[in-house]
């Protein structure tokens, strides 16, 4: 560490596709008011020619109410998580890079936009390691096979060792139940003594060529032996107490898939992994029939939220844990077609609990429509290192050489948001 760390783990909940921050965090009463007026500003650019031409206001179609005792606006989409208010650290005025969801997902993920980067997962397990030498550092639970892909959740230039560990694909998990592939299927003496065979040849192969592949192959085999006999006991949520179950949506049609993958996440985080990424698929897009997509979208993922913050919480681990919320950006206020939204990285919303910030407090402000970020600005990159911080690590100082220069997950930029640290 460089510094006594807020938080010991992540746990980040992708929303894939960009869920709409003035339809669920970000209240603007003046976008209600002139629903159906002209925006009276330039709307930016690169968007669908016709939408920016006409520029028309959309008002919310939810409502809004404030909740907790510290009045945080939170509109009918979300009433389960709105029931944590106080314990939210809403940040309003986030601004990335990249137009299309490609380039905002690997800069969400990676820093960057456009380059092949080492994500932050596997930053943080590069410069923490993990808890828990028999489980990997890094673990994605369902992550999205699109925009970029394994990319997104790969180690690019570092050891291969901090790549992530996957479990499930784009938003489908089932019981623990059906992960009978990691339980050995001889003897565990049998077992080592296979694993021993081959890595005496890998190491000579690795003596032989100096490949540094080999060497995460090594690391990953080592690991896959160890995890055989932790793994499958921390991913069979079948012996989770109904209570626990229930608390998550589990047995719920709308809510069991996402419900498995924040029980799952909370397992992993209680059992010493550092980082842990919880996705859906990329089902915020919601450039038509707004409405209806949001609000399936929100119905699957509201209370396995609340369900995972009230969870951490009541076990105490909330206080070290730092969950974030949010997508690759947000939507537009102006209307696409007759009942969408464009894609918005000017300003949109994501949120913080836990680990080490202030719960119950908004940061930052987007114009009076939600359009661009105007108030105490957040870049990715400034989100990244504020990440970073608040597990003990200083992002200036975290860096490896590669290709004749040292690397780090903010580049040349990001400064610690300092406002929102308790």
């Amino acid at each position: 560490f460089h510094h006594p760390p807020g938080a010991k783990r992540v746990i980040f909940l992708f929303m894939h596709g960009g869920p709409s921050h003035v339809d669920t965090f970000d209240y603007k009463p003046e976008l209600q008011k002139r629903d159906g007026e002209r925006l009276p500003f330039a709307p930016a650019k690169n968007l669908d020619p016709t939408a920016t031409k006409q520029a028309k206001l959309m008002g919310s179609p939810w409502e809004f109410k404030q909740y907790g005792q510290s009045g945080l606006w939170v509109s009918e989409l979300f009433p389960e998580v709105a029931k944590m208010a106080d314990d939210l650290c809403v940040i309003r005025s986030v601004q990335s890079k990249g137009q299309s969801h490609g380039q905002a997902v690997c800069m969400l993920h990676t820093g960057s936009d456009n380059f092949v980067r080492p994500s932050v997962g596997s930053w943080v397990s590069y410069g923490l390691g993990t808890d828990n030498q028999d489980l990997p550092g890094f673990v994605s639970i369902s992550p999205p096979a699109s925009h970029g892909g394994p990319r997104n959740y790969g180690p690019a230039f570092l050891p291969a060792a901090h790549q992530d560990t996957t479990i499930g694909r784009n938003g489908k998990l089932e019981d623990g139940a059906n992960f009978d592939f990691l339980k050995p299927k001889s003897p565990r003496d049998v077992q080592f003594a296979k694993l021993e065979f081959l890595q005496r040849m890998n190491r000579g192969h690795l003596e032989k060529t100096q490949y540094a592949p080999v060497e995460g192959m090594i690391e990953s085999m080592e690991m896959a032996f160890r995890m055989q006999a932790s793994a499958p006991n921390v991913i069979d949520t079948m012996n989770e107490p109904d209570h626990i179950r229930e608390l998550y949506g589990i047995g719920t049609e709308e809510t069991d898939t996402f419900g498995r993958q924040c029980l799952l996440a909370r397992r992993f985080a209680e059992s010493g992994v550092r980082y842990l990424q919880v996705s859906t698929p990329n089902v915020w897009d919601q450039h038509g029939n707004l409405v209806k997509g949001h609000e399936k979208n929100s119905l699957a993922v509201d209370k396995p939220i609340a369900g995972l913050l009230t969870d951490l919480k009541q076990r105490g681990m909330l206080e070290d844990t730092l969950v974030v919320w949010g997508g690759e950006f947000g939507r537009t206020p102006i209307v696409q077609g007759s009942n969408g939204r464009d894609h918005n990285p000017q300003g949109f919303t994501m949120w913080m609990a836990g680990g080490g910030v202030k719960g119950g407090y908004a940061h930052g402000e987007t114009d009076e429509f939600g359009y661009y970020a105007v108030k105490d600005k957040v870049h990715m990159h400034d989100l990244h290192a504020t990440m970073l911080h608040l597990m003990g690590i200083d992002h200036e100082r975290l860096t490896y050489r590669y290709a004749g220069r040292d690397f780090r997950l903010t580049d040349v930029y990001g400064e610690v948001v300092k406002g929102i640290l308790a």
